[in-house]
């Protein structure tokens, strides 16, 4: 019984003794090694609350983990007090594999559901009595049978939707009677009459309940109800976990954050990791109301914001920050602007093209050109708003013998050929001196031998389809067996047979597939924490994107927000496009989406002010956006990486000695102040203080030199450049030498320019 306690509880030893927080205070201080100021922040507030407010790309994962493995090497965390909780198994994975890293073992890193199964499998027997009800792992059959029982008849199409708005309603905590009530409050568009789908809710519920089974969500339910009901299983929960880490904490619904509040209710720390930018799940009853209101909830929490990013090249993190820039809502006013830490890339490539099946096929096209440069298929990303859009991307690159795998279909470790692999490769570590193995010099040779039963050769086999597929499946565990046993004798260790089959063994339960080396095909939304070298987003057109469902302001920006999402997994290439069309041939009444006014060539921001470059995007052509990308910026005195604007601008910290040309600054005040009169505007519509001081700091001497300084873009370099030349050369500029020089404007320097600060 005792061990059965500690597996589920993932303890080492009895529940209520920890065991000793292993290399306590050794080295502690290397953890922190190679972290910015910002993750430093986090990684060393070690007693919650604390939030991190984290945008793409800035290391969260790094930091948080690094922050757990600090608490746990200084001792100031037991590991097995630690509970890291997250929101998918291979979220969850990647993270168990940091914390070893760091010497951070006995630390659960789990879903929340997987966290809750564990906890109700072991407390029922106490708090109910009897078995733990089985597992409904598929919904849909039985809401099929609810909806007949209910007198419905339901399309399968249809069952799809019926199921979500079932999980909508559970996560959000509504039952059956109130959720037509509920529909009509939140103005949701429910797939059918809210008075129908109450009534096969409530007929799902009731045949569970027959059957002696509950669903996901009811893992959660019941949990938390326990813990509500049972204060002394409650009091065992809270002594055995003291510390709380919580990423995406943004995608958190109503019932998570209800059985998270019984989790912490003792006293326990919390850390939560979040990005308001990046809520894509409030169909699922996802909110990001907890994380944008935590500081209300705890008033003495800590609050750190990572806005330096890490994987994006600058002219990617620009788009991105455009497109937040626009941005409405209470979301937005919480956005994070990104600051690229990478080298200088590749702009942006906007394409219009005249149908859908062009557009399939140039990208197919250019995804080739890149793998001839040397871009792995593998790193290359197509993404779109619909999974009915792949078809036509899936055929245009089986049609250039380009592999690809399909994100979000099977998983990997339930296709046959991988099931039936494993079972072979048990099978011959059991014999230990199988036939098929013998003679392999290592284990990846092993491997490959038992594979070639099952069709694995070293060379693909031509096109595509089924077979293709296959291959590309065992490929994939041969090229794991190779990475395995690399990092084993790496470590000192050995690798065998029967050591990969428990791998892999560990990778199915947590569902921790190895890459497939193909193209990823994948919807917007399963595309979120995943990144590439080269990503295309496409069908970027009105209707698509956003949804022509989304009819609120709300459900609009969250559109914008997947768009966020999807350009931000590009580290390198970032390619979007359009079809005017859907078919070659048929009426071109399409128009790129709204979310790229301001941003693509030739286009106008809400409101009519062109943002991006002049000229437009021809049909079926490449163009860069040929804006103005400004990457990680050092200041000149200290080295620092500048993260505030103002300092951004100076190019040097507030309190580091500034260089200004006091005597110059005067006279580019005098001069703004005669161009503002001129034309009847407020002086900082000419430049901002800021920029003039940057400018009085950092004399240019040469056109090239002024237009690096930020805020001044390429409109004001052809209108005021000249003269600003002049004055820091020390000469009187023409307009001024006709008697035109005034005075400052009163209350001149009270506005912010229009200009990026």
């Amino acid at each position: 019984m005792e061990g059965m306690q500690q597996e589920l509880l993932g303890t080492s030893g009895p529940y209520d003794t920890p065991g000793p927080a292993g290399g306590a205070a050794v080295g502690a201080d290397a953890v922190l090694a190679g972290l910015d100021p910002e993750q430093r922040a986090v990684a060393t507030a070690l007693h919650g609350p604390v939030c991190v407010l984290a945008g793409a790309g800035t290391g969260k994962t790094r930091a948080i983990t690094h922050r757990i493995a600090y608490g746990v090497r200084s001792g100031v965390y037991q590991p097995q007090q630690v509970l890291a909780v997250t929101f998918t198994a291979r979220a969850a994975g990647e993270m168990r594999g940091r914390l070893r890293q760091l010497g951070a073992e006995g630390v659960q890193a789990r879903t929340f559901h997987s966290a809750a199964l564990r906890q109700l499998q072991y407390f029922w027997p106490r708090a109910i009595g009897g078995e733990v009800p089985r597992l409904l792992e598929r919904k849909v059959q039985l809401v099929a049978e609810a909806a007949g029982r209910s007198g419905l008849r339901v399309q399968r199409t249809e069952l799809r939707d019926l199921t979500s708005e079932i999980e909508w309603a559970k996560v959000t905590q509504i039952v059956p009677d109130d959720y037509p009530a509920a529909v009509l409050k939140t103005g949701r568009d429910a797939p059918r009459d809210p008075a129908e789908i109450a009534r096969v809710y409530a007929t799902y519920e009731q045949t569970k309940r027959d059957r002696g089974v509950i669903d996901f969500e009811d893992v959660l339910l019941l949990t938390a109800a326990i813990l509500e009901d049972r204060p002394e299983i409650a009091d065992r929960v809270r002594a055995q976990y003291r510390h709380f880490t919580v990423d995406e904490y943004q995608d958190v619904s109503p019932l998570q954050q209800r059985l998270l509040d019984q989790w912490t209710a003792g006293g326990a720390s919390l850390c939560v990791v979040g990005d308001a930018s990046q809520t894509i799940y409030s169909f699922t009853g996802a909110t990001p109301d907890y994380l944008l209101n935590f500081r209300n909830r705890h008033p003495e929490a800590t609050v750190v914001k990572l806005v330096r990013d890490y994987r994006s090249t600058p002219q990617v993190v620009h788009l991105a920050n455009g497109l937040l820039a626009q941005a409405r809502g209470h979301a937005a006013q919480h956005r994070l602007e990104l600051i690229s830490q990478r080298e200088a890339g590749p702009d942006p490539v906007y394409v219009e093209y005249p149908d859908e099946p062009t557009e399939a096929e140039s990208t197919a096209h250019a995804i080739e050109r890149l793998l001839a440069q040397g871009v792995r298929a593998s790193e290359i990303a197509v993404l779109f708003r619909t999974n009915g859009q792949s078809e036509v991307y899936e055929q245009a690159l089986a049609d250039l013998g380009i592999s690809y795998q399909l994100k979000g279909a099977e998983r990997f470790f339930e296709r046959p050929e991988v099931r039936d692999s494993v079972m072979l490769l048990r099978g011959a570590a059991r014999a230990g001196s199988d036939p098929l193995t013998a003679g392999a010099p290592d284990l990846a040779g092993q491997v490959r031998a038992v594979l070639a039963s099952r069709g694995f050769t070293p060379v693909p086999p031509a096109g595509s389809g089924t077979v293709r597929e296959r291959w590309e499946s065992l490929a994939a565990l041969v090229r794991l067996a190779e990475e395995f046993e690399a990092a084993r004798l790496g470590a000192g260790g050995a690798a065998d047979l029967a050591a990969y089959v428990a791998e892999l063994d560990a990778r199915a339960a947590a569902q921790h597939a190895p890459a497939v080396e193909g193209v990823t095909l994948a919807s917007l939304h399963a595309a979120k924490g995943l990144e590439w070298d080269a990503v295309f987003l496409v069908g970027l057109s009105e209707g698509t994107l956003p949804i022509i469902y989304a009819k609120t302001d709300e459900q609009v920006e969250e559109e914008r927000r997947l768009l966020y999402v999807g350009a931000t997994r590009a580290r390198v290439h970032l390619t979007l496009s359009w079809a005017l069309a859907r078919s070659p041939g048929g009426r071109a009444s399409r128009r790129p989406t709204r979310f790229l006014d301001g941003l693509r060539p030739g286009s106008s921001a809400p409101g009519g002010r062109s943002r991006a470059g002049r000229g437009g995007v021809e049909s079926g052509v490449e163009r860069s956006a040929g804006r103005k990308v400004r990457g990680p910026v050092k200041c000149r005195v200290c080295d620092r990486t500048l993260t505030e604007a103002v300092e951004r601008k100076l190019r040097r910290c507030e309190d580091c000695p500034s260089s200004m040309d006091e005597a110059l600054f005067e006279r580019l005040r005098e001069w703004r102040a005669g161009q503002a009169k001129k034309q009847g505007a407020p002086a900082y519509v000419v430049f901002t203080d800021a920029t003039l001081m940057a400018i009085a700091e950092d004399v240019p001497a040469s056109a090239r030199e002024l237009a690096l300084i930020s805020g001044v873009g390429a409109m004001k370099l052809d209108k005021y450049g000249a003269a600003v030349l002049s004055l820091c050369a020390g000469e009187v500029p023409e307009d001024e030498s006709e008697g035109d020089q005034q005075g400052e404007t009163p209350g001149g320097d009270s506005g912010e320019s229009d200009e990026p600060a």
